[in-house]
């Protein structure tokens, strides 16, 4: 039987242990999400023929139950007790997983779709039960001065465990794809059974964690939930974070089905992609959480989120051309510097959220974060499932054309059909949810500009590990260093009518 009890405090040898703990727990959390969930979900979901719409719902799955963290702040104030809130609730998660894994033996493919969704809306519905508890909890853990340095370390350990994995994996299914197809559906029954007992096994993990005691207020929890709302810095926290999330998941959940139904790529190569995205996040997030610890957080987002915006305009133009492999150039320097982009957008993400939130409220503004920005998280899915399906016998074709006595050449400059009006949007989206982190305030920040100039010295100094990131982060200042440039020289070349010559002569 497992003690969940808390202590009144704890020993730094305590709290050592602890952190090391809760990144055994975490790796296993990687492990069963890289079985269970990406893009050996979606491939699962398309071989059971789900719809646009019931892969958007399955994307939005994770997001919208997030609005039932209330639930988590009304279990912590009964009893005081973020542990055994954690642990229980994150064993009652994981075991619709081994359930999932069981389902294609029971039921047919036409209704197999329709309880996976269910079955997956109870591990994501226990899962956000937990994560505020955990939040709150890891928050007493971790220093303030060293959240940057610690998450980023976790995050390392586990996207390289989610690199080996989704090589493996990648490589099994599509073994199994050429040689046995009629045991594909199998496949991905038993790696949900595997993701199942490796989660519930990091669930035990996080059991041995020693909790500091916490005490929640004993008040209404709506009134409780309110508190955020009226802090005016957090609120327009949620603002930006809300449109952020929700330009960004119109698009996301797609690229996968993009990738299998539009450019017909094999999985093995979507892993490929998702891999290289995962080692440039490895090589920088390091270098994020160093810098967002110095610096800020927000600064870290304004820095990522522009090339991260980059990213999903290069999406609209894989498929323009006639050539496949220089469609698979443009995915692969496309997850390049969505890897590292999304590296310190997350992290930072994150950290300014727990930053933000007072110590002894923490669990309470954290839960009212993930609740407001969930609403938007899970909507956009949907909505993103409804326009796909819009546009699906639609399209937008841009051409040009070169003629001569020679030659007769036809250039497509861009192809937007289905999935790459989604994509577009999400780029305008994102780029309006940008403008306003501007009104977000972060104590120690430093203007983007200052820590761009410090990063591209520190980066040449060391430019066998870093030497992507030197460059890609100014790109914004030099594009508008140049249209300023253009117009400065319209205005010489072409003066306003009513200005003397002389003037400028």
């Amino acid at each position: 039987m497992m003690k969940l009890t808390p202590k009144q405090s704890l020993s730094e040898e305590e709290i050592k242990t602890g952190l090391k703990l809760m990144i055994g727990d975490g790796l296993a959390a990687e492990a069963m999400t890289t079985l269970t969930g990406g893009a050996f979900l979606v491939a699962m979901a398309l071989l059971m023929g789900a719809s646009n719409f019931q892969i958007g719902l399955l994307a939005s799955l994770p997001t919208f139950t997030n609005l039932f963290q209330l639930a988590s702040i009304w279990l912590v104030r009964k009893f005081n007790n973020r542990r055994a809130v954690a642990v229980g609730c994150a064993l009652l998660a994981r075991v619709p997983l081994i359930a999932v894994g069981i389902l294609p033996f029971l039921v047919s493919a036409d209704h197999f779709v329709n309880a996976l969704i269910v079955l997956l809306f109870v591990y994501y519905l226990f899962g956000s039960i937990a994560g505020p508890s955990w939040n709150s909890w890891i928050k007493d853990m971790v220093p303030e001065k060293t959240l940057g340095a610690y998450f980023s370390r976790r995050g390392s350990y586990t996207q390289t465990l989610n690199v080996v994995l989704s090589v493996v994996l990648a490589l099994l299914v599509d073994y199994v794809k050429r040689h046995y197809p009629e045991a594909e559906a199998d496949t991905y029954a038993i790696l949900f059974i595997i993701g199942g007992t490796v989660g519930i096994m990091g669930a035990f993990i996080l059991s041995r964690v020693q909790e500091p005691q916490s005490y929640l207020k004993k008040e209404n929890i709506l009134r409780l939930i309110r508190q955020p709302l009226q802090d005016r810095n957090f609120r327009k926290l949620l603002i930006f974070n809300s449109a952020w999330v929700f330009a960004l998941n119109i698009a996301t959940p797609f690229f996968t089905v993009f990738m299998l139904k539009s450019l017909h790529i094999q999985l093995s190569y979507i892993i490929g992609f998702t891999i290289v995205s995962q080692i440039f996040s490895i090589f920088t997030i390091r270098a994020w959480g160093m810098y967002a610890d110095r610096y800020s957080n927000k600064t870290i987002i304004a820095i990522g989120a522009p090339l991260y915006i980059l990213c999903l305009i290069a999406w609209c133009f894989v498929g323009i051309f006639t050539h496949q492999y220089a469609n698979l150039i443009l995915l692969v320097s496309i997850h390049i510097f969505t890897g590292i982009s999304t590296a310190g957008i997350n992290l930072s993400l994150t950290n300014i959220g727990l930053k933000l939130a007072p110590k002894e409220d923490a669990i309470v503004y954290l839960t009212c974060k993930n609740i407001i920005t969930s609403i938007f998280s899970s909507l956009a899915p949907v909505l993103g499932g409804f326009l796909a399906d819009y546009f699906t016998n639609r399209s937008l074709i841009v051409v040009a054309t070169w003629s001569s006595p020679d030659v007769n050449k036809l250039f497509r400059l861009a192809l937007f059909h289905e999935w790459n009006f989604l994509f577009l949007i999400a780029a305008i989206l994102a780029f309006i949810a940008v403008e306003l982190l501007l009104q977000v305030n972060e104590v120690g920040e430093v203007h983007k500009d200052q820590v761009v100039r410090i990063m591209r010295s520190n980066l040449r100094n060391n430019l066998k590990d870093h030497f992507l990131i030197g460059n890609m982060i100014t790109w914004p200042k030099h594009v508008l260093t140049l249209i300023r440039k253009r117009t400065t020289r319209k205005r010489i070349t072409h003066p306003h009518h009513h200005q003397p010559k002389t003037s400028l002569e």
